[in-house]
């Protein structure tokens, strides 16, 4: 079952439910690649003006799960099993935007790498790496 980014939305804000709490977006999805926007909030900052380490850490996060659903069709089951990040600079007060790739998809794992920019910026503030564990295929 192919998903479209409307779909994966759909079911990233069904089956986290705080997806809705940030206004998630799901702009654009193909095999192995994802981009998802996290709005601006007021409530995302921290103290120094700066939006803080774990909306970034989410944004990665989603990125990089967005990216399986797009390859794996449903598979609610894919967790994180590792993530790293390391932030890079200050993100500007403006909207999120986080592109997720996967590197390399196999049976019961996968490894993806994102990059995440301020809104109309080519500067990365944030780069994650993280690994997802797959859910076994059910026999046919």
């Amino acid at each position: 079952m192919n998903l479209n980014a409307a779909d994966i939305e759909s079911r990233i804000r069904e089956w986290v439910p705080m997806a809705q709490d940030i206004d998630l977006k799901v702009e654009a999805v193909r095999e192995g690649y994802a981009r998802i926007r996290i709005p601006f909030q007021e409530k995302c900052i921290r103290p120094g003006g700066t939006i803080s380490g774990p909306v970034m850490m989410t944004a990665g996060d989603t990125a990089m799960y967005a990216a399986m659903l797009a390859s794996l069709g449903e598979v609610s089951m894919a967790v994180t099993s590792n993530f790293n990040i390391n932030f890079l600079q200050r993100p500007e007060q403006k909207d999120l935007i986080a592109e997720g790739t996967i590197l390399k998809l196999g049976k019961r794992i996968a490894f993806c790498e994102v990059g995440i920019r301020s809104e109309d910026s080519d500067e990365l503030v944030a780069h994650a790496t993280g690994s997802y564990s797959l859910p076994p295929k059910k026999d046919s």
